[in-house]
């Protein structure tokens, strides 16, 4: 199965609490959660949820 990440926006003007990252099998190896954005404000300020 490809990896799914559970994100978060720290960013102290958006709402959005959580959101998941479905990968593909094809993701490169050097691809990291710096290179995503919040679905909701756009920004960067993004953390990934330990389980």
């Amino acid at each position: 199965m490809p990896a799914t990440e559970e994100v978060r926006c720290t960013a102290e003007e958006c709402f959005l609490d959580m959101f998941e990252v479905h990968y593909t099998y094809d993701l490169p190896d050097d691809h990291g959660i710096e290179d995503l954005s919040c679905p909701v404000c756009g920004g960067s300020a993004l953390e990934a949820i330990e389980l």
